[in-house]
């Protein structure tokens, strides 16, 4: 592979996907290194006036300030893209920032944003609070029933936010129906795809205008960095996107974005094996849970509503799901009695998770929203991990067993 072939798209076009996690966006230096380098450098010098003057002004390519632009940064937004099966993208200082800079990107006073019900809390608070603070409405609808799509759309309503699996429900979203609804009203689509990534689903192969990530998840899956990223087409990450990030800064630091790049080498690899160990322990954990009273909220399973959609829109159905266990007493008990599985907040890690979203991760919402969407005083969220899945049955075994399940 010569110097920069990793970054032309003539050629990384006809690559396969495992080529592209592994030598798509490598531009290297003189050096030659093997290893994508790490340019930790704040700004740039130049050879003469005119140069420094061409590139602010768009006229010449190049370096110019890391805010705008870093070479260790490039090659990661360059990799993400080719995987996503987008013209561009751009990197963000953590999921949240990215989820912050596609909406408020694109949306004004007086606009309308359509979101689903079910999601991550810190993003239901973006609907919830930070859009109406600058005159944006929002609509919050169950995104399980496809016709609350089109019902919710105003004369005014320009974008579509949702997250598919949701964050912690995992409620499935008809990708290709929602964004059939969105073109015919000249609608945005903003996905959330921080559950899968692109090694198990692409929004964009379903008409998605933008995919947002988390890149801390999967994508680092080591739980070392924060980092997020936006795909979309060239155009609109140039002319709405990028005036936005340019002049508010939620920019991604080089080191992240080098060891984001580096675990995108094994995406597939863990999220593929993942997801197969998250359906063995759902199987087994389900009679145990169904037999308690509770509930299984797991995708790859056939008890879930959605579970064909999830098959046909997915190649693998993910490290993650959730199970009711009925109270927060029991939920507690379960957790404080694990010995191998972490008790964190975290997802798409390498290690198995665990946590109770109504006291973590959706804490912030009231609990009314916390009910409707379905995150109950009962409900575990699991990230399952790459260890052998024996000891993961044992380990939950003797915590269901200590909470009396």
């Amino acid at each position: 592979m010569k110097k920069t072939t990793g970054m032309d798209r003539a050629t990384t076009r006809n690559w396969r996907p495992a080529t592209r996690a592994v030598r798509g966006g490598t531009w290297r230096s003189e050096h030659g290194e093997t290893s994508e380098a790490l340019f930790l450098s704040s700004g740039f010098t130049y050879d003469d006036a005119q140069t420094v003057a061409d590139r602010f002004a768009g006229d010449a390519q190049g370096m110019t300030y890391s805010r705008l632009q870093n070479p260790t940064v490039a090659m990661l937004e360059e990799r993400i893209a080719l995987l996503e099966g987008a013209e561009a993208c751009r990197a963000q200082a953590s999921g949240m920032a990215a989820m912050t800079a596609a909406l408020l990107c694109q949306l004004s006073a007086g606009d309308h944003c359509v979101a689903a019900r079910a999601a991550f809390g810190s993003c239901r608070w973006l609907v919830d609070h930070l859009l109406p603070r600058f005159g944006i409405e929002t609509t919050v609808i169950d995104s399980a029933d496809d016709a609350q799509w089109e019902a919710a759309i105003r004369p005014n309503t320009k974008v579509f936010f949702f997250e598919t699996p949701a964050n912690p429900t995992l409620d499935i979203v008809d990708l290709r129906h929602v964004c059939d609804v969105a073109q015919a009203h000249g609608i945005t689509t903003v996905v959330d795809n921080a559950f899968a990534t692109s090694a198990l689903q692409r929004p964009m192969d379903f008409g998605a205008d933008v995919v947002a990530y988390s890149a801390t998840k999967l994508m680092d899956g080591q739980g070392r960095v924060l980092a997020g990223a936006i795909c979309g087409s060239e155009q609109w990450i140039n002319d709405v996107l990028l005036p936005f990030q340019r002049n508010t800064g939620p920019n991604i630091s080089p080191f992240n974005a080098w060891v984001v790049m580096k675990g995108l080498e094994t995406l597939e690899l863990r999220a593929m094996r993942q997801s197969e160990n998250a359906i063995a322990l759902g199987a087994f954990l389900e009679p145990r849970i169904n037999a308690a009273g509770g509930r299984m909220l797991h995708p790859g399973l056939a008890s879930h509503p959605r579970h064909e959609l999830a098959k046909a829109q997915m190649r693998a159905t993910g490290p993650i799901f959730a199970f009711d266990v009925s109270s927060r007493e029991r939920a507690f008990a379960i957790l404080d009695a694990l010995q191998l599985i972490d008790i964190s907040n975290n997802i798409g890690d390498a290690r198995s998770l665990m946590c109770h979203p109504a006291s973590t991760t959706h804490a912030g919402m009231e609990s009314q929203d916390r009910e409707e969407m379905g995150v109950t005083e009962g409900l575990l969220r699991i990230n399952v991990g790459l260890e052998d899945i024996e000891d993961l049955k044992e380990d939950l075994d003797a915590a269901l067993r200590a909470a009396g399940i």
